[in-house]
């Protein structure tokens, strides 16, 4: 590799490592990512800010990856959807967070097209459906199980449709003409099935029990079970990480109701007994006298 090529190639590592840090850095009114005024010149109009509870329109237009022109609301409706930002000519954080994403959704045993949608869309408006056809053959192909390719959707869109949905989930992004790619953070963002923002995950790695209570939280108790009832009242999401945390005082006030419960089985089980033994020794066996003739 010549010199030049290799500078390139290194210039362009360290902005990504620059943009993956700005998305774990801590919260600042909301912002995951530090202050504009100590963020380098290319990184001033990047970031993702929080938008809790906001509504993604349900009108805006995209194209899918068969050409086929289609509103966000043609996903609404029905299950929790995971929505990511990407695009694909990135050569690097980008791929990254797909292939997280599709790993953590292995290791979820919800399934993509039953319990759950992923929408994946594109923020460079010079993308086409080609190039999103082949992404998603790429990654449902990873991801490897049936009916994925009916429930992961990769969209492209124009720049109206682009910047809507982008300010609507607060990610921030800004393009670089010298390197002829985007600066950007990465999360993924998990949707209600009326489209309101329900959880943010950062990063390129997500914690597959963070993702599952997430999109039992993000169904409103559509999907799950006991066990994730229990999870979600012992496990507490914190915007300012991106991740669910143990709640104390919920999981110390579980234990002393299930000691309570377990005292109280086994004080019943010991009642019981004394019970049967008692009322067995207050039956004495008749007796039956014999008298000789």
């Amino acid at each position: 590799m010549s010199s030049k090529k290799h500078n390139s190639f290194v210039a362009r590592y360290l902005l990504l490592a620059l943009l993956s840090i700005s998305a774990a850095a801590q919260m600042n009114n909301g912002v995951m990512s530090p202050p504009a005024n100590t963020r380098p010149p290319r990184l001033q109009n990047v970031g993702i800010e929080q938008h809790l509870d906001a509504q993604v329109s349900p009108d805006l237009t995209f194209v899918d990856e068969t050409g086929k022109s289609v509103k966000l609301g043609d996903y609404l409706g029905r299950k929790p959807l995971i929505l990511n930002l990407v695009y694909y000519n990135c050569t690097m954080l980008c791929g990254e967070a797909l292939a997280g994403l599709s790993s953590a959704m292995r290791l979820v045993k919800f399934d993509v097209g039953n319990e759950f949608d992923v929408i994946t869309v594109s923020f460079d408006p010079r993308e086409t459906p080609a190039m999103a056809a082949a992404k998603k053959a790429d990654y449902v192909k990873r991801y490897g199980r049936p009916n994925a390719a009916a429930g992961w959707h990769f969209l492209t869109g124009q720049a109206q449709s682009i910047d809507a949905l982008t300010k609507t989930v607060g990610f921030q992004y800004q393009y670089d003409e010298k390197s002829n790619q985007y600066a950007h953070a990465t999360a993924i963002m998990l949707l209600t099935p009326q489209g309101r923002i329900s959880r943010y995950f950062y990063g390129v790695d997500f914690p597959p029990k963070d993702l599952r209570m997430g999109l039992v939280e993000a169904s409103q108790g559509k999907i799950g079970n006991a066990v994730d009832v229990v999870l979600l009242y012992c496990y507490h999401y914190d915007p300012q990480t991106g991740k669910y945390g143990a709640m104390v005082a919920n999981i110390l006030r579980l234990g002393a109701a299930v000691t309570i419960l377990l005292l109280g089985g086994l004080f019943f089980v010991l009642w019981r007994l004394d019970r049967s033994v008692t009322h067995s020794a207050t039956r004495k066996p008749a007796t039956k006298t014999r008298y000789a003739e």
